[in-house]
């Protein structure tokens, strides 16, 4: 196959020599990789050092990767079917080590020779009072000496298919080799404007290709990591910082005064004095109305911040201005206490606030959607049904989203559509975005962050005990219960095994009828699977005081609001991730009295578990908690940032590399400035890399 060198990053991956069309398929299902392109950007995650070795008897602690020098002086293949393994001993003039092999073992077998000189490299482990490695690295030393090797070989991540056909390794490392001889620097052109690379002393692209895969000095390797994750970020960095630019030029409505509305609301009804953070973020809103572009903020804040009142006097000061204003909620519990909270607090002010979601239905969903298109209708709160085409505003000028994760991007974007020119728009958020996500997921959003926590909020106790505290956690609870107040008790529910799920639900309320027997106490139960009518009276039920304890799924996680509950039992807590964690401790603490959370853990908790259970006990701000998420699980893990269009990024990493992040968002921003649609002849190569990614249109649709 002929191929134009500028596309050969381009060629399918089986005409790579050594591959052909069953390794290709392999390579393509395995690990994705569909391209001559592909594979370069396939990194290794490790480097095996060659440059040293010890003897056997040095070897101290097991995990260890070690290189050394011996003879093979026995093999044989033993066991059957998944248990048959090669293993040969392996032995140098200070003891012994064995050898095993699982895998390829046919393979193996002809490259092991009895009495052969060989250097192996891998992990030891003890196992029978011996040292032992599985699956090493070898090269037979009657063809090469060690000093001839490379003083640094990859290491590729993989799987276990291609470590059973052979295509893992030495094998790889062989094919990746073959690739790069193939390559000059004009397949690898220089993407990044001169002027950056040199100001920042990167090392070429090419270069750093050639040095990542097969670094000659540790000191090469490090530059081209330090290259790759540079370019990495500085890509992603020029279509985040790039839409937020497009933003920034969306004409908007020109909200011109602060009226009467707001100002009766603030001077008279509001109550309660607001924080500094609640009025600083005012002011950014107000900043961003009145300068004819369309806002486009996220406005994030711990539980119980106080988001929502910010959000009120938001959407009075569109009123003012005589536009509508809405409100969208992920679920009806939220939506309906959204309505329920914005009306008592507008009880005395002539607003006309309406309610909308699926479950709104015959002549009351026609009346409000002919109120909603005449303006009658002044603050519509809602479910996704706001979204809908039928929904027709008179004039539309702010839309907010509360817990704008639960929405994808799709979903959001429908609200641009409901007026001439796209309504100004803030999305609220209670679960804490780490910096790093907020450079990334977040990065075309203005950001505003209400870090204090209203006057009077008491901190909330919270304890992890394991299940044999269960007896002693209930009279705990039955004791707070007895003084007048309420209790949560909420089980994970993960779809994966949700009827099991359930099963334990049902379990656990019939468990804890045992500690609260039904004559004496009032249990509600609330989860997903209930019809939408028998849901909210258990809800109300418990809202209204009626029910002594709520048993949930994490239906509840986010919008009930009692102030009367002092205690949150989560079950099996270590099922949870931190930030969920967290969002659930915060239905508590809401009132007067002091409040308690009880995370409860089975026996088998693991390591990771122990270190959330940890976090959680030790600190209660939510920022610090969504950092410790973000480090524990990774990006791709905490909520929201993979409809959010969070990285997927190959060599950077989002924890480690906050100051390589930083740099390339600003290198990325001055050059934006500079040229915002790339046109200088410095900046063509890296316009015309942009459009020939994947994602192409997101470039094109934002250039």
């Amino acid at each position: 196959m002929m191929v134009n060198q500028h596309d050969i990053l381009q060629t399918p991956i089986e005409y790579l020599k050594g591959v052909g069309p069953l390794r290709g398929q392999l390579l393509r299902k395995e690990l994705n990789l569909n391209t001559f392109g592909d594979m370069l950007y396939h990194f290794p995650f490790r480097y095996m050092d060659r440059s040293s070795y010890i003897k056997i008897n040095q070897i101290q602690e097991e995990g260890a990767y070690v290189q050394i020098i011996g003879r093979i002086t026995f093999f044989e293949i033993v066991g059957v079917g998944r248990s048959r393994r090669l293993v040969a001993t392996f032995k140098d003039d200070t003891g012994l080590l064995e050898l095993v092999w699982f895998q390829a073992i046919n393979s193996i077998e002809k490259v092991v020779e009895q009495g052969g000189n060989f250097l192996v490299y891998g992990k030891v482990q003890k196992f029978g009072g011996y040292w032992n490695m599985t699956h090493p690295e070898m090269d037979k030393l009657d063809s090469v000496t060690p000093e001839a090797l490379p003083a640094y070989q990859p290491v590729y991540p993989s799987t276990e298919k291609l470590r059973a056909k052979g295509l893992a390794g030495r094998t790889y490392v062989k094919l990746v080799h073959n690739l790069i001889q193939q390559l000059s620097e004009r397949d690898l052109l220089e993407i990044i404007p001169e002027p950056i690379v040199l100001h920042h002393q990167l090392m070429g692209r090419f270069q750093a290709i050639c040095h990542i895969h097969f670094p000659k000095h540790e000191r090469d390797m490090q530059r081209a990591v330090h290259r790759l994750k540079f370019e990495e970020l500085f890509i992603h960095q020029i279509g985040i910082c790039k839409l937020k630019l497009n933003h920034r030029k969306q004409a908007g409505f020109y909200f011109q005064k602060v009226g009467e509305y707001f100002n009766t609301f603030y001077k008279e009804k509001l109550p309660f004095e607001l924080t500094g953070d609640q009025k600083k973020v005012l002011k950014e809103i107000r900043v961003d109305t009145q300068t004819g572009v369309q806002m486009n903020r996220l406005l994030q804040g711990d539980v119980g911040s106080g988001k929502t009142i910010v959000a009120l006097l938001s959407m009075l000061l569109a009123l003012d201005n005589g536009f509508q204003a809405c409100m969208m909620a992920p679920t009806e519990i939220l939506a309906q206490q959204h309505f329920a909270g914005i009306k008592e607090l507008l009880k005395d002010i002539p607003v006309v606030v309406a309610y909308l979601s699926g479950s709104t239905k015959g002549k009351d969903r026609k009346d409000t959607l002919q109120l909603l298109a005449n303006g009658t209708i002044q603050i519509i709160v809602g479910t996704h049904a706001l979204i809908e085409e039928k929904v027709i505003f008179k004039n539309l000028g702010l839309s907010i989203i509360d817990e704008q994760h639960r929405f994808g991007v799709a979903q959001r974007a429908k609200l641009w559509d409901k007026n001439t020119l796209p309504p100004h728009m803030l999305v609220m958020t209670a679960t804490p975005i780490p910096r790093t996500l907020a450079m990334t997921a977040y990065g075309d959003l203005d950001v505003s962050v209400i870090a204090e926590l209203p006057p009077g909020r008491k901190p909330i106790s919270t304890v992890h005990r394991p299940e044999i505290y269960r007896a002693k956690v209930m009279e705990f609870m039955r004791h707070e219960i007895d003084q007048g107040r309420q209790a949560y008790i909420v089980y994970p529910l993960i779809e994966e095994s949700e009827k099991l799920d359930y099963e334990n639900l049902y379990a656990g309320f019939e468990q804890v009828k045992q500690y609260f027997p039904p004559h004496k106490y009032n249990i509600a139960m609330v989860h997903g699977k209930q019809a939408q009518s028998e849901r909210e009276h258990n809800m109300q039920g418990f809202i209204k005081g009626e029910a002594h304890i709520m048993v949930a799924t994490t239906v509840i996680e986010v919008g009930v609001n009692v102030p009367n509950a002092s205690v949150m039992l989560i079950e099996s807590a270590e099922r949870f991730g931190l930030s969920q964690l967290h969002q659930l401790r915060g239905r508590v603490g809401r009132g007067a009295d002091k409040s308690y959370c009880i995370l409860l853990t089975t026996p088998k908790i693991s390591a990771t578990g122990k270190e959330r259970m940890l976090t959680m006990v030790n600190e209660s701000s939510g920022f610090a908690i969504a950092e410790k998420d973000l480090e524990l699980r990774g990006p791709g893990e905490i909520d929201g940032t993979r409809q959010s269009g969070a990285a997927e990024l190959k060599i950077a990493d989002l924890i480690q590399d906050v100051g390589l992040m930083e740099i390339t968002r600003n290198a990325a921003i001055a050059l934006l400035q500079r040229d915002p649609d790339l046109q200088e002849n410095e900046q063509m190569l890296l316009r015309k890399f942009l459009m020939g990614r994947k994602d192409k249109e997101i470039w094109s649709r934002i250039s």
